[in-house]
């Protein structure tokens, strides 16, 4: 796994900028560039305050997985709640949602 490729993809696919991501994460441009460049090895700290402003979690930037969704706050709501359901109840969900398609 690439650590910089994957923070780079997650970024562009969130649509945020290098400036944008340096002014929420507190982490300069110059830095973030190195290490999507992986011209330098982010700390755990880093890590941290680069994957929040971007909306996913440690383990999403360490999953390898080439099929993983970087969700919105809204889809990672309604999977919140999804996941609170009995389990019937999430499969009425999930074949009433398949006829809105």
């Amino acid at each position: 796994m690439d650590i910089a490729k994957r923070m780079k993809a997650v970024r562009q696919s969130k649509q945020i900028s290098v400036y944008k991501l340096a002014q929420m994460s507190g982490i300069s441009e110059t830095h973030i560039r190195d290490l999507e460049r992986g011209d330098r090895n982010p700390s755990f700290d880093t890590l941290s305050r680069l994957a929040e402003p971007m909306g996913i979690t440690l383990s999403e930037l360490f999953n390898d997985s080439e099929e993983i969704a970087y969700l919105n706050a809204a889809e990672k709501e309604m999977l919140d709640c999804f996941r609170m359901l009995p389990q019937e109840t999430a499969n009425r969900l999930l074949d009433f949602m398949k006829t809105l398609i």
